[in-house]
């Protein structure tokens, strides 16, 4: 019923993954894997109500607070994550990363720490030093292809005294590992018994291929956020908006006193509102087919890479749709393996160390877009390898 592998022309509108590659990559006619943002056109309900919206032909002052837009963000928990969340607990803000600021301005002092699993968004690291806190990290192991939490290094850095708050990604970017129950109840204790807040940035939540797990189904008190967006699932940034569970009535309360007094923002983009409304009233079904196209992608790059370059032993990640290539293995200079791909084929690829030092030695690619896109990618990163490597 949906055509994901229809290609959509978004030059010339001031895309930036598109139209500004040239800022990273200094070439503009580059074709980019960068940006965590997709080729497909949205959900076709989506598109439908903001079209209605905007033939109205008024686009005045809105609100976010009331019932249809909250029922549709805790009935999309309940439906899809069998999760039960108080209406009365959600907040709006425009984006993921500035509620989380928010939070970490409200919850800690300029020079506290802010644990972090890693290698982890660039974004993160960008908001701490901006809001002069300290990042604190606990790189992942990888095992057998997959991620894992280093657990006495993770508590050491819970329990240390400037540790205030834990940043949660949920699945986690860019290695795309998804938090088993298990995983986060053991989380919970050691951040409750250190008195660490704990802020879940669970904005890759629908892109999850094994079961997410919401922190308000392992919370043991009520010192913790829940932040995400329909903007991931639907391709719809553009629009802006966001939303967060905050338990606690003394937390929420200064978050909005910050949203609403001191910067300006209770009204929100009306057509941000409507999208997040349609999609999770009515968006199951793409959704649906869409995880299934991206899960295909992510297993044709797994067996190209698998033929091609065996020694990478490459796995499809439990969620996002980002590849998160570890290149270590081959021991190649990661400058000459982005010229090679930038002046002999074209195309743009974001590298690891993007996302901090354990990042070093690989690159994540975005397959958020029609196969035939991921082909030409792949093939270019194959061909760029072999250079290197024969």
């Amino acid at each position: 019923m949906f055509d994901f592998s229809k290609v959509v022309d978004r030059h010339g509108t001031f895309c930036t993954q598109w139209d500004y590659v040239e800022d990273r990559f200094g070439h503009a006619d580059l074709l980019p894997f960068t940006i965590s943002d997709m080729d497909f056109e949205t959900a076709p309900c989506v598109l439908q109500a903001v079209k209605t919206r905007m033939e109205h032909g008024v686009l005045g002052y809105s609100r976010w607070n009331h019932a249809e837009f909250k029922s549709a963000v805790t009935g999309w928990f309940a439906k899809r994550y069998q999760a039960k969340l108080d209406n009365e607990a959600l907040v709006y803000g425009p984006s993921v990363i500035y509620i989380i600021s928010q939070l970490i301005q409200q919850w800690s002092q300029p020079g506290d720490g802010v644990l972090v699993h890693t290698p982890a968004y660039d974004a993160f690291n960008n908001m701490l030093s901006a809001n002069y806190r300290q990042m604190l990290t606990s790189p992942l192991l990888k095992v057998n292809g997959s991620y894992e939490i280093d657990w006495p290094q993770f508590e050491a850095q819970v329990a240390l005294p400037q540790c205030k708050i834990l940043l949660l990604c949920s699945p986690q970017n860019p290695t795309g590992r998804v938090w088993t129950k298990k995983e986060l109840k053991r989380i919970a204790d050691i951040c409750q018994r250190h008195k660490v807040k704990v802020i879940s940035d669970d904005i890759h939540m629908d892109m999850a291929f094994e079961r997410y797990i919401p922190w308000s189904e392992v919370a043991l008190d009520s010192q913790w956020a829940l932040v995400s967006s329909g903007s991931k699932s639907f391709n719809i940034p553009a629009l802006t908006g966001a939303y967060a569970f905050i338990p606690d009535a003394d937390n929420r309360e200064a978050y909005l006193t910050q949203l609403k007094a001191a910067h300006g923002l209770s009204s929100p983009s009306i057509l941000g509102v409507i999208a997040h409304i349609s999609a999770y009233q009515q968006g199951d079904e793409w959704l649906d087919a869409l995880k299934t196209y991206l899960h295909s992608n992510l297993t044709y790059v797994a067996e190209r890479l698998k033929s091609e370059v065996p020694q990478l032993n490459y796995q499809v990640p439990q969620g996002t749709y980002l590849a998160w290539l570890d290149l270590n293995p081959l021991n190649i200079d990661m400058d000459e393996l982005q010229r090679i791909l930038i002046e002999d084929y074209k195309v743009a690829i974001m590298r690891g160390d993007t996302y901090g030092k354990e990042g070093e030695g690989y690159i994540r690619l975005n397959v958020g877009c029609p196969l035939s896109k991921v082909e030409t990618g792949i093939n270019a990163l194959i061909g760029a390898i072999k250079q290197l490597i024969y």
